[in-house]
């Protein structure tokens, strides 16, 4: 049977390659044209005195610095327009897998504090990450089963084996991850994992890593690596996290099992 156009490759890498695009001119778009600032108490006096080059993606701790110092002035007087812009970007990298999460974690510790700063961040990885999982639902299937079908075999076996816990196995992933958190968003649409399970265990599952982000991001100016993240007490936590996450569904494996042997037993 010939293979539907739908359910090709090229199709499907085209199509992701035009909403990819759409949401970049949307972005720059938002970015480019925006509200110039009065020149009351800042260091930037309008938006013409601000080069293409400091609103762009940080790509080192002293940009993402330059960068927070920027935001923080027009906050003082678009804060909606900075809210804005900040929902974007994130929404932006999280729906196509873009590197650099860590960086806008930390901005969002250096713009709204934890308090604010940490809902924020949680709500939009779920959010941006659920759009992830929707592309690839509907266009991702055959790129994934073409380019990584040894990955998506190993994933769907793991996923089989926790199918009595689901939800904390997805949990666990998250806690302390076996497959990068860019390939667990595309596959599991494909390996049917359900988006009213998918969205909470992100949620959930990565409040620990943005906790820690964010709070760090609290003290931007005082951060001079991104390696002062991970330190060993954090590391051993995030373990111990992940492995009571596990216990659910240990508990449910023995009390099946032990129902399966009593009714093989009668």
């Amino acid at each position: 049977m010939a293979t539907s156009i739908l359910e090709r490759p090229i199709f499907s890498i085209l199509t992701i390659v035009l909403i990819f695009l759409t949401a970049t001119t949307c972005l720059y778009t938002l970015s480019h044209y925006r509200p110039a600032l009065e020149a009351r108490n800042t260091t930037y006096n309008g938006s013409k005195n601000v080069s293409e080059s400091e609103f762009q993606f940080p790509q080192n701790l002293n940009e993402l610095k330059n960068l927070a110092k920027l935001l923080r002035n027009y906050q003082q007087q678009k804060p909606f327009y900075v809210f804005a812009l900040f929902c974007s970007a994130y929404l932006y990298k999280q729906t196509f897998a873009i590197p650099g999460s860590v960086f806008m974690n930390l901005l969002a510790g250096a713009l709204y504090g934890l308090k604010h700063g940490l809902p924020c961040v949680c709500i939009l990885t779920a959010t941006g990450a659920s759009c992830c999982f929707l592309i690839s639902r509907y266009l991702g299937r055959p790129v994934l089963l073409h380019y990584f079908p040894q990955k998506l075999h190993h994933l769907q076996n793991k996923i089989k084996e926790n199918g009595d816990n689901l939800f904390g196995f997805l949990l666990f992933l998250r806690f302390f991850p076996m497959s990068p958190n860019w390939f667990l968003n595309m596959a599991s649409p494909v390996l049917d994992v359900p988006l009213k399970l998918f969205f909470p265990s992100v949620l959930i599952g990565l409040v620990p890593y943005n906790y820690i982000c964010v709070q760090t991001g609290c003290l931007l100016s005082e951060l001079n690596s991104i390696d002062e993240l991970l330190t060993i007490n954090v590391v051993i936590k995030l373990v111990g996290i992940a492995t009571a996450s596990l216990i659910p569904g240990i508990i449910i494996k023995r009390m099946n099992s032990n129902r399966l042997q009593n009714r093989k037993e009668k």
